[in-house]
């Protein structure tokens, strides 16, 4: 019998890979760079499956290209706003993601994130390397406390409750604001208060944010939004960069409105090497990194892997995003 033909549009660790290998016919884009859309049209004609990641568009016109055997779409991500999942679920396919495993090693870095902002590790450390570093000094990068500061949540989903609970280590008073679910049970035993959008800003030492993009979050973190935070306050986004303007956050940051930024998501990504961002001291941008520990990449991929096999053989996939598919 046939191998399934499939696609994977990169190279993901061998936990993962493995099994796609051992089950399907692949067809694997080995290179850093992700495939161009030119590319992923051509390579997904005829195939059964797709493993695509965030960076790779899945629309209509993918769909259409792989034709009427496209029996299942894959991500190697939580996220799945590259995926056009009403038009899968409109044509009967399986969409699947990698949740979960990925909550406590993001959470961690978003932490180190607002802990190396809050204590200007980053700006030190250069300090060092340029040969400044004379004497101890009084008045050398201050910084600002974390322990009984104010943690301020965009968010409240798996990884946002995961940033609440590193937070009751250091005292840490917890507002957040989640929409979807204002009155959520985890949030009494994890000490955190549900407030609206404007007190989560207003209040806040420190405004993570960890909400999906959709129509509503995208450029929700704004000229308005960060004029509403306080002077010296710390923004962390772990998220998904379109969800804070950067324009605005550039003004912001420029003319001190608020204290400093940490990203490890930008807009447009990669952030352009001359992003006027990129000028500033009072930010730190890491490349799309929250979640890169070898043991949660590892258990992405073979997520991702089963999920892909599960779709093949016709079975439900043990993380779908459309389960209305099954109707």
């Amino acid at each position: 019998m046939a191998k399934p033909k499939v696609f994977v549009t990169r190279l993901i660790p061998d936990k993962g890979l493995q099994l796609v290998r051992e089950f399907c016919e692949a067809d694997i884009w080995p290179d850093e760079l992700p495939p161009s859309r030119d590319i992923i049209l051509e390579r997904v004609r005829g195939v059964d499956g797709i493993l695509s990641l965030l960076t790779d568009k899945m629309d209509a016109a993918v769909m259409d290209a792989a034709g009427p055997d496209l029996k299942v779409i894959s991500n190697y991500a939580v996220g799945y706003d590259n995926i056009d999942i009403p038009e899968a679920t409109k044509r009967g396919i399986p969409v699947g993601n990698t949740p979960g495993i990925l909550t406590d090693t993001t959470a961690d870095f978003a932490f180190a994130l607002l802990m190396a902002a809050a204590r200007r590790i980053v700006e030190g450390d250069n300090y060092t390397r340029a040969g400044k570093w004379k004497t101890w000094g009084p008045q050398l990068l201050l910084g600002a406390d974390v322990h009984r500061a104010t943690l301020g949540l965009v968010g409240f989903g798996r990884i946002g409750k995961a940033m609440a609970k590193r937070a009751l280590g250091f005292e840490m008073k917890v507002l957040y604001y989640d929409p979807v679910k204002p009155d959520d049970p985890e949030a009494e035993a994890l000490r955190a208060q549900s407030v609206d959008l404007d007190t989560v800003l207003r209040e806040s030492d420190f405004v993570s944010i960890h909400t999906p993009l959709n129509d509503q979050t995208y450029h929700l973190i704004s000229t308005d939004a960060l004029g509403k935070m306080k002077p010296g306050a710390i923004l962390i986004n772990t998220a998904r960069g379109p969800v804070v303007d950067p324009g605005a956050l550039y003004h912001a940051l420029q003319d001190g409105e608020i204290g400093m930024a940490a990203l490890d998501v930008t807009e447009p990504e990669p952030i352009p090497a001359d992003s006027p961002l990129l000028e500033l001291d009072n930010i730190i941008i890491a490349p799309h990194i929250a979640s890169a520990s070898r043991a949660t990449r590892d258990k992405m991929a073979q997520m991702a892997a089963d999920n892909l096999l599960a779709g093949l053989k016709g079975n439900p996939l043990p993380t779908c995003v459309n389960p209305e598919v099954y109707a």
